[in-house]
This record gives C-alpha cells, sequence and structure tokens, in this order.
C-alpha cells in the first residue's frame, strides 16, 4: 500500500473535486456546490460547508477554472471599467470589488477611460469580445444602457438593467456643514467638482440645498470650481490659491474631495496660514490619506471598500441567479472629525 494511500493525503498537483469528495465522504455535487460558492450552497449545513473548505485547503486543491469555464462554456469574468486607475477613490472601490470576485472564483479585466467617450466605447467592446459576463463601472457615465448586467458606482445614469449604488449627498454634506457651523463657521468656501465627474452635480445640488436650510451664504467670490483631471492633491492646489489670491476673508473651506482638500491644505499652510486654527478644511470621501495627512482630515466618509463589495455581489447575483436588478442602492454616509476642523478663529 502507498504511503499516501495509507495516510489519506493525497500528492499536491493531483487533486481533483473528486478527490477532495472521497476524503470528506460526501457527493461530488456537494463539494462543488460549496467550493464555487453556488446558490444551491446555502441549503447545505455550515458545519459540513466548514469541513469541506478545510479538507480543500489541507489537500491544496485548486479549481481548473479552464475546465470549469469550457465545460459551462463561461468565463467567470467581469469587466471592470474605470475613470482612472491610480486615483484614491478608485483603487478603494476596486479593493472591494477584487475581494469579493476572488472569495466567489471570479476573474475581472480592468479598462480605464479617463472620461473619453471614444476611449470608453472601444474598451466595452473588447471587454464584450473578451466574454466578460457583467460589468462593474466606477465614476463611469454610459450614453447607453450596456447589453450586460452591470453595477455602476457613482455613475448616476439611469437605465433599465443598470443598478446603481448612489451615497446619499445630502446627508453627508449636511453632516459636514453642520459641523462647520456648529464650531462657529459662516465665511465658509467652496470647492465645486468637475462638471465630468460623475458625483459633482448631485454633490453640489445637495451642497446649495444645504446651505440654504442652514442660512449660509454661498459667496461668489468664495467658490471655485475644479477643471483639471488630476488623481493627485495638485487638483485642489491651485484653486486653494486662486481663493487665496481673492483677498476674501474665509474661515472653512469645504472640498469637493479629499484629494483636492489636502492639495488645499498645502497651498494654505504656505500663505502662512494654519490649519486648523485660521482655516478649517473639510473633504468628502474619506480616502485612505486622509487620515495620515498633516493635520489629519475631517471628511465625510463614503465607505467605498464596502461600496466595491456591494457592487461585485450584486453583479454576480445578476449573472449567477438571473436576480432581478435594482434601480438604486442607497449608502449612507458618515462624518469622521480628525485635526483638519476647529472653532473660527477669534477676532
Amino acid at each position: 500500500m502507498s504511503k499516501g494511500k495509507k495516510s489519506g493525503l493525497i500528492s499536491p498537483g493531483t487533486v481533483t473535486l473528486r478527490s477532495v469528495a472521497e476524503h470528506v465522504g460526501l457527493a461530488p455535487g456537494t463539494v462543488s456546490a460549496v467550493l464555487n460558492n453556488a446558490p444551491s450552497a446555502r441549503s447545505i449545513p455550515e458545519h459540513t460547508r466548514q469541513r469541506i473548505r478545510t479538507a480543500a485547503q489541507e489537500l491544496k486543491y485548486r479549481p481548473n477554472f479552464l475546465a470549469r469555464s469550457l465545460r459551462k462554456q463561461r468565463t467567470y469574468t467581469v469587466g471592470l471599467i474605470l475613470e482612472e486607475i491610480g486615483d484614491s477613490y478608485g483603487s478603494m472601490v476596486i479593493s472591494g470589488v477584487e475581494a469579493y470576485l476572488r472569495q466567489h472564483n471570479y476573474f475581472f479585466l480592468t479598462v480605464i477611460h479617463r472620461h473619453d467617450a471614444a476611449m470608453l466605447r472601444d474598451y466595452s467592446q473588447l471587454l464584450l469580445e473578451r466574454g466578460v459576463e457583467g460589468f462593474v463601472t466606477v465614476d463611469t457615465s454610459f450614453q447607453e444602457a450596456p447589453p450586460l448586467p452591470t453595477v455602476c458606482v457613482a455613475g448616476h445614469r439611469a437605465f433599465k438593467s443598470v443598478t446603481n449604488i448612489v451615497l446619499d449627498q445630502e446627508q453627508g454634506i449636511r453632516a459636514g456643514l453642520e459641523h462647520l457651523v456648529r464650531l462657529g463657521h459662516r465665511k465658509i468656501a467652496f470647492m465645486k467638482g468637475q462638471p465630468f465627474s460623475s458625483d459633482s452635480e448631485d454633490r453640489w445640488k445637495a451642497m446649495c440645498t444645504v446651505a440654504l436650510s442652514l442660512d449660509l451664504e454661498m459667496d461668489p467670490d468664495l467658490i471655485v470650481h475644479l477643471e483639471i483631471d488630476d488623481p493627485s492633491p495638485q487638483l485642489g492646489y491651485p484653486y486653494a490659491k486662486e481663493l487665496l489670491a481673492r483677498k476674501k476673508p474665509f474661515t472653512a473651506l469645504f472640498a469637493y474631495n479629499d484629494i483636492a482638500a489636502i492639495g488645499a491644505i498645502r497651498a494654505i499652510q504656505e500663505e502662512g496660514l494654519r490649519v486648523p486654527q485660521d482655516i478649517s478644511v473639510v473633504g468628502f470621501d474619506d480616502i485612505q490619506w486622509a487620515a495620515f495627512n498633516t493635520p489629519s482630515l475631517t471628511t465625510v466618509r463614503q465607505p467605498l471598500v464596502k461600496m466595491g463589495q456591494i457592487a461585485a455581489e450584486t453583479v454576480i447575483g445578476m449573472i449567477e441567479e438571473n436576480r432581478e436588478y435594482l434601480a438604486e442602492i442607497a449608502i449612507e454616509p458618515t462624518l469622521v472629525v480628525r485635526e483638519s476642523t476647529g472653532a473660527v478663529p477669534k477676532a
């Protein structure tokens, strides 16, 4: 009798799904359902599912994706369409998407479009030709409904069969503005988002609505419009310089997003002013840099990783279970108070 047979172990590289099934004494179909995260696995007791996973790990089982794809004539691939691959916002969403897809034995192919309509059209077609089974998009606005199950993070265009994961912009803006008002700020400057950014219009509408409800004046001289497409703090830096050059006093700045807020803080400090002692700054998103900036940034948090996970879970549900699409999935923001905001300076 061979050593492998006697010990009940199977040599790495020869482990099949049937081998795992024989090891745990269960039907191959049961083991397949668990290891492939099939909907039918939900009816299998959790202790049995855990036993199968443990055995697969101990035996170093690796699923044969090529065989599975050929057998079922599927690719188990999702197309991930982004505005920019290196920005902090998108990278956190991607992290959530990747984690969920990996757990469910899916791959993804990524393309970026930089808000270029021709690139978006061509790359979407390329993904279709590569056999993706659905799309997840970030900061992407389609002109027509895609032909596959699609989930958009920060998309906002309403199409049948497209699910938009949307943040409650008004709730987030209200949390940030009310925080500044409680600290005594009334002279507040604003950075409006770029016209091509998917969240820009909705967030600005929310800003105007909330400011009106709080009886805050929105002085045109204290409003700047971001226009450049830059994933670095350079996005906000020159516009903060422009605000300061207008010589119109303000005690707080509410930036369109965190990366612009971080650039603005640098510009304010270069003018010999302190944050928050002279000017408080609030951002939006809670990217990874926000907590490690100096000073750390007060911001409206979007649960970006969670939004990516929800997007991936939703598109797989639409693919695997033909689940009826939801027009919107609402996400609630929260305010994270850090060092960049403080009481209004005493006159």
